[in-house]
């Protein structure tokens, strides 16, 4: 099994919500970056928090990550103006300018891309989604250009979550 869809990474979020690692989308003061791969991984959105990082798990670089020196390199691009946008009801989305490579980019075979943040630590470069283009994507001396789609980097719907029922309690009517 190799790409098949964009994730946002369940560890990501369980960190975020359990407040357990100072994530700043906004890009102050963490930076973003985004890392391009081939198809010989297959992304899980449930890997650990180890996992999910950058150079780790399915992400290391040796062989998988696509790179070129001068054009988008290795590790990748940081990302432009990250912002949160909670201006829409029921949708949080995390978004940046789009991404391109240098001019004379040779960049084959690219499936896809991790976004990690590149400034937390222990453990480095925890990710935060990988983001499937559709296919093999290639550019030949030329640019390579993410363009992120107009719902963002990440979305994330408030619909799909569940709220517990509430009950009342009373203790006259506890029994063993």
């Amino acid at each position: 099994m190799a790409w098949a869809d964009s994730r946002i990474f369940r560890a990501f979020l369980g960190n975020v919500f359990e407040n357990s690692r100072a994530f700043d989308l906004s890009g102050t003061p963490d930076t973003f970056k985004v890392a391009l791969y081939d198809n010989d991984i297959t992304p899980d959105n449930d890997a650990s928090q180890a996992n999910s990082c950058y150079n780790a798990g399915q992400w290391v670089t040796t062989g998988n990550e696509v790179f070129e020196a001068g054009q988008w390199a290795q590790g990748g691009p940081s990302l432009s103006t990250p912002v949160i946008d909670v201006g829409t009801a029921d949708v949080v989305f995390f978004d940046a300018v789009d991404l391109a490579s240098g001019s004379a980019a040779d960049l084959a075979a690219v499936f896809g891309c991790l976004v990690y943040d590149d400034t937390l630590t222990s453990p480095d470069d925890q990710g935060v989604s990988y983001n499937y283009f559709g296919g093999s994507q290639t550019v030949t001396n030329g640019t390579f250009t993410i363009l992120w789609s107009s719902s963002g980097i990440c979305i994330m719907t408030l619909l799909s979550f569940g709220i517990a029922n509430s009950r009342s309690y009373s203790k006259e009517h506890d029994k063993c």
